[in-house]
């Protein structure tokens, strides 16, 4: 993470300032590889009501690309669940946020980062009303965004998403249902459904590289347009 001389580093300024030294430190005086340096500009909440706040999001997103622009072979992280924090208890509007702001990260450069996977949500499946909030508070495009999103939030408490309640899913065959469980990250079927597909092949190793890599494919495609994201390197 970006420290300064006063904690962690909380503006764009300080967080490229501080990589670059750290940057220069390791590369021009310690020698250390550039393709091993993981920087983490830090990932802080946005929408908490302080007009300090309003740039937590943006200013990560401009840290990233200065880096990977201006620091050649460095690799970008972040904890991309410090974002939400102002909506914690609320499931539905934390999920959103986090698959937008990977999928705004991802844009800038960022290449790794550290989320839970069932707190996501496909960016292309997001309600457009709730993503357009979103967006609107994680760029900073307009001065009520927050109040907006707080606002719209209130309809979304108590109706966190039951993945397993939406069964529909289930009918499908083996395949789709392997790589829908995969791409969603639903584990409660997990025993059931590889027990079957090892039932369906001569040996078990063709369950790794059949069903489960063909879901990992579409969760790979998925990593390459920025709409989901798990702890991975993109």
């Amino acid at each position: 993470m970006a420290f300064d001389e006063n904690g962690q580093a909380d503006t764009y300024e300080k967080r490229i300032q501080m990589c670059e030294r750290s940057y220069r430190i390791l590369v021009d005086k310690v020698k250390f590889p550039p393709q091993d340096i993981i920087f983490d500009p830090n990932v802080f909440p946005v929408a908490t009501g302080m007009e300090e706040h309003k740039l937590n999001a943006l200013d990560f997103f401009r840290a990233t690309r200065w880096i990977r622009e201006n620091l050649p072979g460095a690799h970008v992280s972040g904890g991309i669940s410090n974002v939400s924090f102002s909506f914690r208890g609320n499931n539905p509007v934390r999920e959103a946020m986090h698959s937008a702001f990977l999928y705004h990260a991802i844009e800038n450069g960022m290449d790794m980062g550290i989320v839970n996977p069932t707190m996501l949500e496909v960016y292309d499946e997001i309600p457009k009303e709730l993503l357009e909030r979103v967006e609107d508070v994680l760029l900073n495009t307009r001065e009520d965004a927050t109040d907006r999103l707080l606002t719209f939030a209130e309809s979304f408490v108590g109706g966190a998403k039951e993945k397993k309640a939406e069964l529909e899913w289930r009918k499908e065959n083996l395949q789709d249902r392997i790589t829908y469980s995969l791409v969603k990250g639903i584990t409660e079927f997990i025993d059931q459904d590889v027990e079957e597909a090892r039932l369906s092949v001569k040996q078990p190793i063709e369950v790794i590289e059949g069903h489960l890599m063909n879901g990992m494919n579409v969760v790979g495609d998925l990593f390459g347009s920025g709409e989901k994201c798990f702890y991975h390197r993109l």
